[in-house]
């Protein structure tokens, strides 16, 4: 059964890497002008419902994102890592929990565009949610959680902490290589775009705009802001962060026995 769960914690590892690179593969080809598209998580999954066995795609995928979901929300409420009962280990705990939660969305878009609908569900909601009098500060705070978010990713990138996540023992010196070059680029450039969501997300909500940005926003408001090269880098940070959740899956720093 441990073995079990953690195959399932790794496959959705996998998937989420999966998604990343996608994101990352198609916004670079759109930046230097080979065709591709400025996408975030749903788009590249409704890029994928448009492939020849897509739908098969679409039901692995949601089923890799189910085992992330898994993963995050063991995380929060076994605390494998023995994460104390203070301010940090409960703002890490709600970090993994609100992560299940956007992972449990993309799982279930996910299924719902392999059996033929992409309309309704929590983009509504969420739309229903910003109309109403309190969707500026709905707006300020979810940018604010993303501005923590961004700072975090940029730590991490810096501090070497995504490290943490790989166990390193079964990596030979390429892999170790790569997941140190991969993890850096990636958590970088997914702070610089979570980063600039915030900025957006936070200029909307202060100016009663009740938007909440996307990927694809930050995407466009770099190639506009500093031109096709600089989105195609940030781009390419996408596929490496991609290539060190590959690694993760892995190698991931969870035993058999935490998952028990």
């Amino acid at each position: 059964m441990s073995n079990k769960k953690e195959n399932f914690a790794r496959f959705g590892m996998a998937a989420k890497g999966a998604v990343y690179s996608l994101i990352g593969v198609l916004t670079a080809l759109a930046a230097f002008g080979q065709g591709g598209q400025q996408t975030g998580s749903k788009g590249a999954l409704q890029y994928v419902a448009q492939q020849s066995y897509g739908q098969i795609l679409l039901i692995i995928l949601g089923i890799g994102l189910l085992g992330y979901v898994f993963w995050r929300m063991y995380q929060v409420f076994a605390n494998p890592k023995g994460l104390e009962d203070n301010a940090k280990g409960y703002a890490k705990r709600v970090a993994y929990f609100i992560s299940g939660l956007i992972y449990g969305g993309f799982a279930f878009y996910s299924f719902k565009l392999a059996f033929g609908s992409s309309s309704g569900g929590s983009g509504s909601m969420m739309g229903s949610l910003m109309s109403g009098s309190n969707g500026d500060t709905i707006a300020i705070i979810i940018g604010l959680g993303m501005a923590i978010k961004a700072i975090y990713d940029l730590y991490r990138a810096y501090s070497n902490k995504f490290r943490e996540e790989v166990e390193e023992a079964g990596l030979d010196q390429k892999e170790q290589k790569l997941l140190i070059n991969a993890g850096k680029f990636g958590h970088t450039a997914r702070g610089v775009v979570i980063g600039l969501m915030a900025y957006l997300t936070l200029k909307s909500g202060l100016a009663s705009g009740n938007k909440i940005s996307t990927q694809t926003d930050a995407f466009s408001y770099i190639q506009n802001e500093f031109g096709s090269i600089v989105l195609g880098i940030v781009a390419l940070g996408f596929v490496g962060y991609g290539v060190y959740m590959f690694i993760k899956a892995k190698h991931p720093a969870i035993s058999v026995a935490s998952l028990r």
